[in-house]
């Protein structure tokens, strides 16, 4: 099993088809992409290959550390990923083309008008730990 991070972007991809931001969304809208979102996730969850998930609030900073003795910085001329995540879901498949495969369905949660949005998901893998045949010891 390889674990994948599936992260869903409010800019920063290629545009997806459906393109409205979900501020100009409908209640019902909302509601048809939250029950979608955690349909899928229950559906994995049976499955076994659900890690975890989660919607991501706006708010968000950028700390460094500021040398001994000095506070924090905060915030920068960059962009931030409360400025681009919207969210994110974590899954545990047998392969890269399962992963694949389900951020494809994922892609296809409703949005404006009740129609698939066809969102780009970004597909990330996690490091594993080597396994001892993989190590090379001098």
């Amino acid at each position: 099993m390889a674990k994948y991070l599936l992260l869903k972007h409010y800019r920063g991809a290629p545009a997806a088809v459906n393109d409205v931001p979900m501020d100009q969304w409908t209640p019902e809208e909302i509601s048809a992409h939250i029950q979608y979102m955690n349909d899928f996730a229950a559906r994995l969850e049976k499955s076994g290959e659900f890690v975890d998930s989660k919607a991501l609030a706006p708010e968000g900073t950028f700390v460094q550390y500021g040398g001994e003795g000095r506070p924090p910085v905060t915030d920068g001329p960059f962009a931030e990923t409360k400025d681009l995540i919207a969210g994110w879901m974590i899954i545990d498949v047998d392969s890269y083309e399962r992963a694949v495969e389900l951020a494809g369905e994922l892609s296809a949660a409703p949005g404006a008008g009740g129609k698939p949005i066809h969102e780009w998901l970004e597909l990330r893998p996690f490091y594993s730990a080597p396994t001892a045949t993989e190590c090379t010891w001098k």
